[in-house]
Order: C-alpha cells, then sequence, then structure tokens
C-alpha cells in the first residue's frame, strides 16, 4: 500500500477512529489505528506480537483491530461495492472477450475456506471436507482479479453450490432481477447466446452459470474437451483472485484464533481493501492486467433453490460448445493469442 492510498483511506474512516480526549489518558491517534488494523491484516501476526510493536495493551490492540475493519467495511462499502448496473455488466463481459477468450462471460464464481480456531459449542457446523474448521467466502470474480459479489459467513460444511442457492447472488440471478443484459451475438457469427457465468463442478447447471462437462461424458469428444479447457481457462481467475487475497494479507495464511462474528468482519475488510487498491493501481507485481470498473455487491443469506437443470441450461452450454469449437470460434480464440 503507497503512502497515498494510507493517506486516504486514512481520511474515510478518520471519523471512527478518533476517540474523545479526556482528563485522564490521550486516545491512540487515528493514524496509530489504522497502521495496527493494516499491519496485523498483512503481516498475519499475533495480537501479542503487535502489541509489543506498538507498546500497547493486547486487548487494546483487540478492540483496534476489529473496530478498525468495520470501519472500513463502513465507508468504503458504498464507494467498492455499489451494486451492478448493466453497463457494469457489459463491461466486464469486454473483458473477459478482450483478456480471457470467453464470450458473454459476465465472471467467474468459486468459494473459498478460511480456517479458523473452532468455535466453542459449534459442533461440526464449521467443519469441512478437509477436515479443518472453516469460514467459507463465496465469491465472483472479473477478468482483472477484482470481486463482483461476495457473500461472507457461511459455515464450513456447507457445499458451494448450496451457499450460492442460498445467497443473494443466486436468488436474484434466478429471478433475473441483478441488471444483467439478456445477451448479444457471439463475436464473429449470427449466433445469440446469453451472458453467463462461469463455476465448477460444484455450481448447477444454469442458463446463467456454465459448469464443464462430467469427465465420462468428455472423454473421447474433443469439442466438449475443448469447451471444458475454455471455461477452465476462465474461471481459474477467482481462484487467482484468492491467491492474490492471501498473498496482500497475510492474515489468512494461519489458522485464525477469533470469534467467527469478527472473522466475517475481517474478511469483508479485506475484499473491500484488495478492490480499493486495484481502483487505485497499487497492486504492480500481484496481477497484470489494469483493473476495471466492475464493481462488488454484498450479498446476504436467503431460501435455497432446489431442482435439476432445465432443458434451457443444457441447450446454453451446447451452444457455447458449438461455438467455441467453429470456425468463428477459433479465429476468435486466436485473435485474443495475438493481442
Amino acid at each position: 500500500m503507497s503512502k497515498e492510498c494510507f493517506t486516504f483511506l486514512l481520511e474515510k474512516v478518520k471519523p471512527d477512529l478518533t476517540k474523545k480526549i479526556t482528563r485522564f489518558q490521550k486516545p491512540i491517534s487515528p493514524i496509530e489505528r489504522l497502521a495496527v488494523c493494516i499491519r496485523f491484516l498483512a503481516t498475519g501476526d499475533s495480537f501479542k506480537t503487535i502489541s509489543y510493536s506498538f507498546r500497547l495493551g493486547h486487548s487494546t490492540v483487540t478492540e483496534i483491530v476489529h473496530s478498525t475493519c468495520r470501519s472500513i467495511v463502513k465507508r468504503f462499502k458504498k464507494d467498492v461495492i455499489p451494486e451492478p448496473t448493466e453497463e457494469m455488466w457489459r463491461k466486464i463481459g469486454e473483458d473477459f472477450e478482450k483478456l480471457r477468450g470467453f464470450p458473454n462471460c459476465i465472471g467467474a464464481l468459486d468459494g473459498k475456506h478460511f480456517v479458523i480456531e473452532a468455535p466453542g459449542n459449534s459442533g461440526s457446523i464449521y467443519f469441512n471436507y478437509k477436515h479443518t474448521f472453516s469460514i467459507v467466502l463465496l465469491a465472483l470474480v472479473d477478468a482483472c482479479y477484482k470481486f463482483i459479489a461476495v457473500d461472507v459467513g457461511a459455515y464450513g460444511r456447507n457445499s458451494d453450490g448450496g451457499i450460492f442457492a442460498q445467497c443473494n447472488l443466486g436468488k436474484r440471478l434466478e429471478n433475473g432481477t441483478l441488471h444483467v443484459p439478456i445477451g448479444k451475438n457471439l463475436p464473429g457469427s449470427s449466433t445469440f447466446a446469453p451472458y453467463v457465468i462461469v463455476g465448477d463442478e460444484a455450481f448447477p447447471l444454469k442458463t446463467y452459470l456454465m459448469r464443464p462437462y462430467p469427465g465420462h461424458q468428455a472423454t473421447g469428444d474433443a469439442n466438449k474437451t475443448n469447451f471444458n479447457h475454455r471455461l477452465s481457462l476462465a474461471r481459474r481467475l477467482v481462484e487467482n483472485a484468492f491467491g492474490i487475497l492471501t498473498q496482500r494479507f497475510r492474515i489468512f495464511q494461519r489458522r485464525m484464533k477469533l470469534a467467527p462474528e469478527n472473522v466475517d468482519y475481517i474478511i469483508l475488510s479485506t475484499c473491500v481493501l484488495h478492490n480499493f487498491l486495484c481502483e487505485q493501481k497499487d497492486y504492480t507485481g500481484l496481477i497484470n492486467h489494469s483493473a476495471q470498473n466492475a464493481q462488488p455487491h454484498l450479498l446476504n443469506p436467503l431460501s435455497v433453490q432446489p431442482g435439476r437443470p432445465a432443458n434451457d441450461a443444457f441447450a446454453v452450454r451446447e451452444t457455447f460448445k458449438e461455438y467455441l469449437a467453429s470456425t468463428a470460434g477459433r479465429n476468435f480464440i486466436g485473435q485474443q493469442y495475438e493481442e
């Protein structure tokens, strides 16, 4: 983080970090409070280590980190997490075509488990398939590694597909209320296709969500194998974004011994800071492409969406498969590599 970014961040959160001066004690300054929080997130040092470094009490450092993370979310959410507009979705689609070679794509979707200390009296709700206790971040990422949408706080035992079905993103995509354009012709052809997001096998197949063909179906079928390959290249962006987040904020490289509600705000604040740094272009060496103006949207839990893929969903996937295997699709992909 550059000095300019830190100063701008300080000015935004300063009202929340400024404490009243009393006759008994001079309060800790806002700049020191922000420095303590950033140090904690960036290094992953324990509260005890940071308390020695800044000569503050252990409980004081704990309070500073939690309150500052909440302030970052409060002050920056409206700036870097507005609701996506139709124009934003189209811009994201253009970036995927130009940078990633997957047409009509508006995001890559996946979940990330953040390891925590087992909460007291929590049973197995945080226990995941990796045999650790975790909280899940479900994220939709654009072609430049920025978070378009995030859902934080799901139990570790839940699957990515189940979390997607219960969050606001899945509900609004299902209802068509997220301002997503209806679609357009695929490049170099007269074939119309809707805008879609890409995910792995953990997610359901929908008209707006593409997942790869099962392995037994793709074996021996060159077109299906090619589709899976192209989808994988686009989908891995979200995994790269998680890697960048972990590299920037080393707090996630160890087990967090914090209450789940505090972990939620820490994860959300790092997502906000990640997008903020991308917008300030303060990320040279972490990603190779300049950040764009796609914005994320905070999600809230909603009802489950049961059911199996409809025929329309299969038809949309077949459309993309046939296009990517066609002459127009091969020419389109070739142009991306030449650029």
